[in-house]
C-alpha cells in the first residue's frame, strides 16, 4: 500500500498546516496596515484565533487532507507518470487502446490484491474504455517473483488476461498452483520457460520496485489513475470514481 508512515505524519501534521497557512495569511493581510511593533507582535494571537476555529469546525479538515493527499501525488508522480504507465507488453487488462489508463501494483500472494479482483472487473465492465496496466510487485512471498515471471512470460504469449484469472482461481501462489494456472491458461511452457530466463524479466520486476519506491509505495495493491494515487483494496465504487475523475 502507498506508505502509512507518510500518510499518518501527514495526517498528524495536516492542523499544523491548515493553521500555519490560514495564520500566514491573516498575518500578511494585517500586516499591510501594521504600523506597531505592538500589531506586529499579535501573530501569536491570530494563530491561536485560527487554532480555535479549527478545533470548532473540524469539518473543513477532509477537504484540506483530500487537497493535501492530491498535491503530494502530483510531487510524486512528476517525472515518472509516462513510466507507470508504460506496461510490459501484453500485461494489460481491459482494452489495451483504452484512453483512461489504470495502474495496478499487484502481488499473486496478497490477500488484499485478492480481494480487488472482482472489483477491477466490475470497473472495466463498466468502462470499455479503460486501460489497466498491471505492475507486478512480488514482495511478500519468493513464490510471489515466481508467479510474477510465470504471469510476464504469459503476457510474451499474448495470454495474460487467461493466466492473471488463472493465478488467483489456483489460490496462493506455489509451484503447483503456479504451474495449474499456466496449464489453465494454455500457455506453452517450454516457450515461457525461454522468457522467463531472459533477464529483461527480473528487469521488469526490478523496474516496477524501483517505480514503487519513487511513489512511495510499501505495499499492494497500489494504484496510479491519472493524478490520483491510491493505496489498499479500496474498492469498486473507489477505483470507479477516480477513473471518472481521470476521464475529465
Amino acid at each position: 500500500m502507498n506508505s502509512f508512515r507518510s500518510l499518518s505524519f501527514a495526517s498528524a501534521g495536516l492542523v499544523l498546516m491548515v493553521t500555519g497557512g490560514l495564520a500566514g495569511w491573516m498575518w500578511q493581510s494585517k500586516s499591510v496596515a501594521a504600523t506597531t511593533p505592538a500589531e506586529a507582535a499579535s501573530r501569536a494571537e491570530i494563530e491561536r484565533t485560527v487554532h480555535d476555529y479549527i478545533l470548532n469546525h473540524p469539518e473543513i479538515l477532509p477537504e484540506a487532507m483530500e487537497r493535501l493527499r492530491a498535491r503530494e501525488a502530483r510531487k510524486q508522480l512528476a517525472g515518472v507518470a509516462d513510466q507507470v504507465e508504460m506496461p510490459f507488453p501484453g500485461a494489460v487488462l481491459g482494452n489495451p487502446q483504452g484512453k483512461v489508463t489504470l495502474v495496478e501494483f499487484t502481488d499473486f500472494a496478497c490477500t488484499f490484491c485478492r480481494r480487488s479482483v472482482a472489483d477491477v472487473e466490475a470497473v472495466i465492465a463498466a468502462n470499455p474504455d479503460l486501460r489497466v496496466v498491471v505492475r507486478e510487485l512480488p514482495i511478500l512471498t519468493p513464490a510471489s517473483g515466481d508467479a510474477a515471471r510465470m504471469a510476464l512470460a504469459a503476457a510474451e504469449q499474448g495470454r495474460y488476461a487467461a493466466f492473471h484469472k488463472a493465478m488467483w482461481q489456483a489460490g496462493r501462489p506455489d509451484a503447483q498452483t503456479i504451474a495449474a494456472a499456466a496449464r489453465a491458461a494454455g500457455l506453452d511452457m517450454a516457450r515461457a520457460g525461454r522468457v522467463i530466463a531472459d533477464p529483461r524479466i527480473d528487469g521488469e520486476i526490478a523496474h516496477n520496485l524501483d517505480l514503487a519506491r519513487q511513489l512511495g509505495f510499501d505495499g499492494t495493491p497500489s494504484w496510479v489513475v491519472g493524478e490520483q494515487i491510491l493505496s489498499g483494496a479500496v474498492g469498486e465504487n473507489e477505483l470507479a470514481k477516480a477513473v471518472t475523475a481521470a476521464r475529465g
